[in-house]
C-alpha cells in the first residue's frame, strides 16, 4: 500500500478528488449490519464502512490479517487469542469525534452486544442478530476476554473449524464502543443504524431511501487513504437504467447486469466489463412449515416440474450453470455423485397423487420486483416457474414485493415458494449449510426452508467440529444427500458475477461473494 500511495502522489493524472458513482440495484436495509443478512445491506455498511478481526482474500483463498495483525490458536482449537493493531481510526462525524484509536474494548462490545441478553445493547436490535444465531455463536463462544487494551481471547466451548473464516463475514464487523456509549447515554441508541461509525477506507455521509448512499474517503484509513474521495451508491433497481447511467457517465460501475448488457457494451471503447465465476447459488425456498409443502412428495414433484434448463437460458442467457444442490460446484465436498431433479412433469404429477393431492393444491411465489446477480429478470423467472406448475396442477400466485419487504417477511417465515439467493462469505463449504439449513437459523429466519432435521443438523455440527477436511467432506456429503432427498430447495443456477465499468476506472474486481471493495479503485481523467 504505500508503494500504492507513492505511486499516486507521482502520477497527478489520476483524479484524486474523484467521485465514483456506482449503480446499485436496491436499498441497504440499515447500517447496523449485525441486525440483517442481505447481500446488499453488507455491501453498503460492512464493506464500505467497516473492518473485521481477519479478512478473506478471495484471489489467494485465504484469511489475512485485517484489525488483528496476528492471531493464535490453541491446541485443542478452543482458545483463540488476537493482537490488535494501534494505528486504527474510527471515523469523525458531525456529533462524535473519537477520543482514543481502536483497541479491545471494541472488540468486546461488538461481540458481547450479540452474545449476552443481558448487555444493554442487545435489545437494540430489535429482529435479533440473524447470523451470529444461526451460526450459534450463543452457545459456541464461552468467553470474550482482553488480556490487555490490544489482545483478546476468544474461548469456545467447542472446537469450531470455520469459526476463524467466520470472523471475516460482515456481522463480524468491530464498532467503536465509545460511540457507542454516547448513543447509549443520549438516548438515541438507533443512531447505530442511521448515522453509523466505522473505522473502513469510507465514513458515512448521508442516505436517502430508494436514492443514494453517500461516502467520503477515510483519509486515516490504516489501509491507505483510497484512491477517490467520494463513493455514491445511486440506487437504481431497473438494470436497463443502470446501463443507460453508465454509458451518459451517471455512473462509473453498474452492479449485477443483465447478461444482455455485459453483451451490449462490448464495442464501445468507453466501457468495459469485469467477471468472475459466482460463489453462490440462486434457488427458489420451499417453505416446509406450510402444507402441502411439508410434505417430501410435493417439494420433490415441484422440482420435477420445473424445466430447469429453459429457466437458465431464458433467464441468465448463457451467464450461468444449472444448480444440482446448494454448492457451487468449485466448492471442496461438493457433491458431484447427486444428480439433481430432471425435468419429469408426468412423475410429479404421480407424486402430486401419492400425496392425495392429485387435483393439486393452490399456493403463492415471491419475488423481488428488480433484478439482481442471482435473479436476472425476476418476473420472467417466477412467469416460467408459475407455468410450468400449472401443468402438473399446482395453481401459483406470484406476489411482487419490495426488497426489504420481502426479506423481513420472508425471515419470518411468511412465504410458501421464496425466489432466494445465498452467497458463500468465507469460501467455506459450511458457509452455505449453517445459515440455510441448520435448526438454529430456522430461529433467526435465514433457513428459508424452514426444516429442522435432527440427523442433518447433527452432520453439519459434526462437520464445524472436525478439523480433518476429508472427513468434513464426508460429512458435508451427506447432508448434501438429504438436502437433495428432502427437496428442501429448488436449486436454480450458479452465476457467473459482472460488473459493468467506465473504461476510466482502474483497480476494481468482481468478488466471488459478492462482496464489494472500492477503496483500490482509482479513476483515470
Amino acid at each position: 500500500m504505500r508503494l500504492l500511495l507513492a505511486a499516486l502522489l507521482c502520477t497527478p493524472i489520476l483524479a484524486q478528488a474523484a467521485t465514483l458513482s456506482v449503480c446499485t440495484e436496491a436499498s441497504p436495509e440499515g447500517f447496523d449490519v449485525v441486525q440483517y443478512n442481505s447481500l446488499t445491506t453488507t455491501n453498503a455498511s460492512a464493506d464500505m464502512l467497516m473492518n473485521r478481526l481477519v479478512e478473506f482474500d478471495a484471489e489467494q483463498g485465504k484469511l489475512l490479517p485485517s484489525l488483528a495483525r496476528s492471531w493464535s490458536i490453541s491446541a485443542d482449537g478452543l482458545v483463540y487469542d488476537f493482537t490488535l493493531r494501534d494505528d486504527v481510526q474510527f471515523h469523525h462525524s458531525a456529533d462524535f469525534t473519537p477520543s482514543r484509536t481502536l483497541d479491545a474494548r471494541d472488540v468486546l462490545f461488538s461481540f458481547q452486544r450479540m452474545l449476552d441478553e443481558q448487555h444493554p445493547w442487545h435489545a437494540v436490535a430489535a429482529s435479533g442478530y440473524p447470523h451470529a444465531q444461526s451460526m450459534q455463536w450463543p452457545s459456541l463462544i464461552a468467553k470474550i476476554e482482553a488480556p490487555d487494551t490490544h489482545r483478546v481471547r476468544i474461548t469456545l466451548n467447542r472446537r469450531d473449524a470455520t469459526f476463524l473464516a467466520t470472523l471475516s463475514m460482515g456481522f463480524a464487523s468491530i464498532y467503536s464502543a465509545e460511540y457507542a456509549d454516547q448513543l447509549m447515554a443520549a438516548g438515541t441508541p438507533q443512531k447505530l443504524n442511521s448515522a453509523p461509525i466505522g473505522s473502513g477506507p469510507f465514513a458515512f455521509e448521508r442516505f436517502q431511501k430508494d436514492a443514494a448512499v453517500r461516502y467520503r474517503a477515510n483519509p486515516e484509513y490504516f489501509a491507505g487513504k483510497p484512491g477517490v474521495d467520494r463513493v455514491i451508491f445511486a440506487i437504481t433497481p431497473d438494470s436497463n437504467v443502470r446501463l443507460q447511467k453508465l454509458r451518459r457517465g451517471e455512473c462509473q460501475i453498474a452492479l449485477s447486469p443483465k447478461p444482455q448488457d455485459v453483451q451490449a457494451i462490448a464495442g464501445d471503447a468507453k466501457l468495459k466489463s469485469a467477471q468472475t465465476a459466482a460463489f453462490m447459488t440462486a434457488f427458489v425456498g420451499i417453505n416446509s412449515q406450510h402444507p402441502p409443502l411439508d410434505k417430501p412428495q410435493v417439494r420433490q414433484a415441484i422440482n420435477l416440474a420445473f424445466d430447469k434448463a429453459s429457466y437458465v437460458k431464458a433467464v441468465f442467457e448463457g451467464s450461468a450453470e444449472p444448480a444440482n444442490g446448494p454448492y457451487p460446484p468449485n466448492t471442496w465436498s461438493y457433491a458431484s455423485e447427486l444428480p439433481g431433479y430432471a425435468h419429469d412433469p408426468a412423475k410429479a404429477r404421480a407424486l402430486l397423487a401419492e400425496a392425495g393431492l392429485a387435483e393439486g393444491f393452490k399456493t403463492t411465489i415471491w419475488t423481488r420486483p428488480s433484478g439482481s446477480l442471482l435473479n436476472p429478470n425476476p418476473s420472467l423467472g417466477a412467469q416460467l416457474l408459475q407455468a410450468d406448475l400449472a401443468k402438473v396442477g399446482i395453481d401459483a400466485e406470484i406476489r411482487v414485493i419490495e426488497w426489504g419487504e420481502l426479506i423481513r417477511r420472508a425471515k419470518a417465515g411468511e412465504h410458501d415458494l421464496l425466489f432466494m439467493g445465498w452467497a458463500g462469505d468465507n469460501g467455506d463449504p459450511d458457509n452455505f449449510l449453517t445459515p440455510q439449513f441448520a435448526c438454529a437459523s430456522v430461529q433467526s429466519g435465514l433457513n428459508f426452508a424452514r426444516y429442522c432435521d435432527e440427523t442433518l443438523d447433527k452432520l453439519i455440527a459434526d462437520g464445524k467440529a472436525s478439523s480433518d477436511q476429508d472427513e468434513r467432506s464426508r460429512l458435508y456429503h451427506q447432508a448434501q444427500q438429504i438436502i437433495q432427498e428432502q427437496a428442501l430447495w429448488l436449486p436454480l443456477a450458479h452465476p457467473t458475477a459482472f460488473a459493468l465499468l467506465s473504461a476510466k476506472v482502474e483497480g476494481y474486481q468482481v468478488s466471488p461473494f459478492g462482496r464489494q471493495n472500492f477503496a483500490s479503485v482509482q479513476m483515470a481523467p
